[in-house]
């Protein structure tokens, strides 16, 4: 499609990685400030700037935010490509024209640009602001609610990334994600959230093009604390995005890609075979279960048991250097026939030793697993640098 050869030449290059502060939009920002409005919508609770940028002069008001939680960067990136695409004069001209006459894009680049320097999901007080939209505590939960009430959208775009253990029954992971929020406990169709649902199952239908079977949904119940949750119950549409994890692509690069897609599917700059969209077809789209980890070492003997086990490892994220280091530890020690990871390996039933020690400590921090009767056979082994 023209939109990939576009895509794998032109996006935006200076923001990669999964650590993305403000420092790093800050010549984003400078780049673009004559040709879309940037201002100042208020500051964090270290006195941090919070940038907002209008694209577009229609009718249709949207306001999307990332960053809520700091230590989720991939839709910035795919904001940013976005902004990219939108301001290129080579390709999609008709569709590009019609969006900025048709919508007022208001986008909140960065609402916890404190949590992003430390890498951290919280704000500088230790505060989710994703559940602080009724206290409305902190400066950063201020600030979004007073630009929804000030520009009064009639669509709102919630940015996120979710953690590399969704998948679903068949054993795919969930490389992306989408909730139409409650509005209420009983979950009720509202007319915004059947709008929020008919707008995923667009996005979705694009997006199984390129990740068939990799799209799913959360779980839709309600709590009022959430900012979704809250605007949804204030009959404006709201829509939850959720960059999840693509193969072994730890720095989430692919990810971007499929969010920028579900944004040009979602503004009608994108579109697929023309289908009939119906709010039903939304519950067709498979829920998340956690049933995914990073690696999985399968058939490992223990004294200790009867039949063979698998060992599960997860990554921590740790921030150093400005670098996100990946720490492997280990998740859990069992069967495991319902789990599933990136990586699998098969032990045939071979003795181990996990730190050069023979016990399995759930929690336990790892460098490697190798064969304990042929130490040359490595099962896995951490590598010291961010994961490609």
């Amino acid at each position: 499609m023209e939109i990939e050869h576009w895509y794998s030449n032109n996006f935006e290059t200076h923001l990669r990685g999964r650590y993305i502060a403000m420092k790093h939009i800050y010549p984003l920002l400078d780049l673009y400030k004559t040709c879309y409005e940037i201002s100042v919508s208020g500051v964090s609770e270290m006195g941090q700037d919070i940038p907002i940028i209008k694209v577009g002069n229609g009718n249709k008001i949207v306001l999307g935010w990332s960053q809520m939680h700091g230590n989720e960067s991939t839709t910035t990136k795919a904001l940013f490509d976005f902004l990219r695409f939108i301001h290129q004069k080579d390709n999609f001209q008709s569709e590009i024209e019609s969006f900025l006459s048709t919508y007022s894009f208001f986008i909140l680049p960065m609402l916890n640009p404190d949590g992003a320097k430390l890498y951290t999901r919280e704000n500088a007080n230790g505060v989710d602001l994703n559940r602080d939209a009724q206290e409305l505590s902190q400066k950063e939960s201020q600030i979004l609610r007073n630009v929804f009430e000030k520009i009064k959208p009639s669509l709102c775009l919630n940015l996120h990334d979710q953690r590399s253990i969704y998948g679903f029954k068949n054993g795919k992971p969930a490389v992306v994600s989408f909730l139409s929020p409650a509005a209420d406990k009983k979950r009720t169709l509202t007319p915004s959230r059947k709008l929020a649902m008919e707008y995923i199952v667009k996005m979705n239908h694009l997006l199984q093009y390129y990740i068939p079977g990799q799209v799913g949904r959360y779980d839709d119940s309600f709590n009022e604390a959430c900012v979704g949750d809250t605007f949804q119950k204030a009959g404006v549409p709201t829509i939850l995005f959720e960059a999840g994890h693509c193969d072994t692509d730890y720095q989430r690069e692919k990810t971007r890609k499929y969010i920028f897609y579900s944004l040009l599917s979602l503004f009608n700059i994108l579109e697929t075979d023309k289908e009939i969209i119906n709010h039903k077809t939304y519950f067709q789209i498979p829920e998340n279960l956690k049933n995914y980890n990073d690696f999985i070492l399968r058939n490992v003997k223990l004294e200790s048991e009867k039949k063979f086990i698998s060992v599960a490892i997860q990554y921590r994220e740790i921030l150093k250097n400005e670098t996100i280091v990946f720490e492997p530890f280990i998740d859990e020690i069992g069967d495991l026939k319902t789990k599933f990871a990136y990586i699998e390996r098969n032990a045939q039933g071979a003795e181990i030793l996990t730190n050069s020690q023979q016990n399995l400590t759930v929690g336990e921090n790892i460098s490697e697993i190798i064969d304990k009767n042929d130490k040359s056979v490595v099962f896995f082994q951490k590598i010291n640098s961010m994961i490609a």
